[in-house]
């Protein structure tokens, strides 16, 4: 993430964009305009790969600040596999909504659908395996729990994920000029609605 700030902050000649994931960053850029950059016996590849290491040098490794934007996320905990992770836990379906809001999860990446964030961690008390078998359609907007990471579905998909909600918030919208509500690096807290609070804000 500190390599993705630099990056979008204090771009090279030539470069188009980079996208975090867990463990790695993809850099894409201009083959064209990079080669008229380099030295005349160097690969455009070895420029970048030159570019990237002096910033990996000089970045501040901070992965987390309270710059961070921070989004809240109304949910209606109403999910169907809400009972389940309730019972796998010996908890209360109360105490699993509690810890599910308690705490400011992460964006991690954005894949899976335009617009899915992975976000994490949510507490290991209420950690879900993904379902043996997929659902094959997910309704817009559920919430979900897999493993230690939680997520909404964006648009009605298959999905193997334990849900335990659904957010009247739409977090993608390819209408808008910034589709995703979520970006990698923001900060993330859920809060519980009732159904009828859902109902009226509904945006799916």
């Amino acid at each position: 993430m500190a390599l993705h700030r630099e990056l979008n902050s204090n771009a090279f000649v030539g470069f188009i964009e980079s996208v975090p994931a867990y463990s790695s960053l993809a850099v894409f850029y201009d083959l064209l305009i990079v080669s008229k950059q380099k030295k005349n016996t160097q690969m455009s590849f070895d420029f970048v790969k030159e570019v990237i290491e002096r910033l990996i040098a000089q970045v501040e490794l901070n992965p987390t600040t309270e710059a961070d934007r921070l989004v809240e996320v109304p949910v209606w905990y109403g999910g169907e596999d809400l009972e389940m992770i309730s019972a796998l836990h010996h908890l209360s379906v109360d105490e699993v909504i509690s810890l599910h809001t308690s705490v400011e999860c992460r964006v991690y990446m954005i894949g899976f659908l335009p617009g899915f964030a992975y976000m994490g961690t949510v507490d290991e008390r209420i950690a879900a395996p993904r379902r043996k078998s997929p659902r094959t359609v997910v309704p817009s907007g559920s919430v979900g729990i897999a493993g230690l990471q939680t997520g909404i579905y964006p648009t009605a998909s298959p999905g193997g994920w334990q849900l335990i909600g659904r957010t009247p918030k739409k977090v993608f919208d390819k209408t808008k000029n910034n589709p995703c509500l979520f970006q990698p690096g923001d900060r993330v807290r859920f809060y519980s609605i009732d159904q009828n609070e859902f109902n009226k804000r509904n945006e799916y």
